[in-house]
């Protein structure tokens, strides 16, 4: 007779996540989480899409009739901002930042377009005379932006500028808000933003998992006049929109508990109020850079396109990088962000977003910095 095997349960430890992503979920979302399962077709779960929509029109400040969330972490709504309008040659440009403006043209790439790259050194934000120089330079299908650089902690202003030159020119334009939707404003029909695309899981404070886009009529139209198929089946907004809208045709099961967590974290934002959330993060951004500038550290990025979600700070010449994240995280339980790709070891990144952009949660880092760094 064989012994039965036992498989111990795995405990998580608490952590205060101050990195770049993902936030504290407040506790009522994560009672959401726990709530029952549910048919992705019942009467209820419909509800609460519906209701979803709703609040995300409103975060989203647009009047857009799709707009859903994708069933996918961030990178699925960058994937589906991007693969439901580029058709094989489609002609592309692509502001890069940072990370996440790389990430953006290796997948423009992978479906067949032709990729035209506008860069700026990692730290600062395009300029936007450049920009229109390089759309009059060729017939673009978009142009796509970072609103908040997450590698970077980067703010790139003059959207509703931009989105004039692209439709100028003929190009749509589409805008990475992953970093900044619930945190800093986004204004998506007032700049004229053809397509906007965010992540659940920043400045929301929802569960990972999901990705709000939403499409205008701009977008909408090039969406209905392809000549070729999408090139990504499960991103197919021609399909997800109708599980999403009056017909309700299957398409996938959707991560049901996922949904309502972001109903919860969408109605606490909203129950907020936009203009008093957006406050409290640059407020408590604007204590936290004062703060590291009394220990004498120095911030990546030029105080007028600083992201309030996302605050770069350069590593000191007499600390080691890893030595200073890992005591955060094993003395101290605060998890903080790695620099990527260019600035690997070279920054930290502090992430205060929804639920951790909190006064305590400033003042405790500041003061943990201090201890180890004076160590």
């Amino acid at each position: 007779m064989s012994e039965k095997k036992l498989h111990s349960a795995f405990n998580v430890p608490e952590r205060i996540l101050l990195g770049p992503g993902p936030s504290n979920m407040p506790p009522s979302v994560s009672q959401a989480l726990a709530m029952p399962v549910i048919g992705h077709l019942d009467p209820i779960f419909l509800q609460v899409m519906d209701e979803v929509q709703g609040m995300l029109r409103q975060l989203f400040q647009t009047k857009n009739r799709l707009t859903i969330p994708v069933s996918g972490t961030g990178s699925a709504g960058m994937e589906a901002a991007l693969s439901n309008f580029i058709e094989p040659g489609d002609r592309v440009l692509i502001g890069v930042i940072g990370y996440f403006g790389e990430r953006m043209v290796a997948m423009a790439e992978r479906y067949g377009a032709e990729v035209h790259r506008l860069e700026v050194p990692w730290g600062q934000a395009l300029d936007l005379d450049e920009v229109k120089a390089a759309l009059g330079k060729h017939k673009y299908k978009f142009l796509a932006v970072v609103h908040g650089e997450t590698s970077s902690g980067v703010r790139q202003p003059q959207i509703a500028e931009l989105a004039a030159a692209a439709h100028q020119h003929g190009a749509l334009f589409i805008l990475d808000t992953v970093a900044s939707l619930g945190g800093v404003p986004v204004e998506t029909d007032a700049w004229d933003v053809d397509v906007a695309f965010s992540g659940s899981q920043k400045a929301l404070s929802a569960s990972p998992g999901l990705a709000p886009i939403t499409i205008g009529p701009r977008a909408e139209e090039a969406l209905a006049k392809r000549k070729t198929q999408v090139g990504n089946w499960y991103l197919s907004l021609g399909e997800v929109q109708k599980y999403w809208g009056g017909e309700r045709t299957y398409h996938h099961t959707a991560p049901v508990q996922l949904n309502y967590a972001l109903h919860e974290a969408l109605r606490l934002a909203l129950d907020e109020g936009l203009e008093a959330r957006y406050a409290r993060h640059q407020h408590n951004a604007e204590t936290l850079w004062s703060g590291l500038e009394a220990l004498d550290m120095e911030m990546l990025v030029a105080r007028e396109n600083r992201l309030a979600t996302v605050t770069s700070v350069r590593v000191p010449p007499s600390a080691s990088h890893d030595h200073v994240k890992n005591s955060l995280l094993n003395d101290y339980g605060i998890e903080i962000g790695a620099g990527l790709g260019q600035l690997k070891g070279q920054i930290w990144r502090i992430g205060l977003m929804g639920h951790s952009s909190q006064r305590k949660y400033v003042s405790l880092v500041l003061a943990a910095l201090r201890e180890i760094l004076s160590g």
